[in-house]
């Protein structure tokens, strides 16, 4: 099983757009840090959309890890494939 994290990007930075395996082919992709997307000019509408498309409706969980938005899914998602593991 492969979790990829999005974290923010530093200054200035520029983060290409990139259908690359860990974001197509990981079995969550979790985007993290969204409570401040908006500190560093990333639109998350875009970012999540972007996603999808790219995950063709692969699992995809946006998260905060401040106030805990998005940990309940992720549990989730991870008890879920233990028990297919197992």
């Amino acid at each position: 099983m492969s979790i990829l994290l999005i974290t923010r990007r530093s200054e200035g930075e520029k983060i290409p757009r990139k259908r690359g395996p860990g974001i197509t082919d990981s079995d969550l992709l979790v985007i993290n840090k969204i409570d401040i997307a908006k500190y560093v000019r990333c639109n998350l509408e875009v970012m999540e959309s972007d996603a999808h498309r790219v995950r063709d409706g692969g699992p995809l969980v946006l998260t905060d890890c401040l106030t805990g938005t998005g940990l309940a899914e992720i549990a989730d998602f991870l008890a879920a494939r233990r028990k297919v593991l197992h």
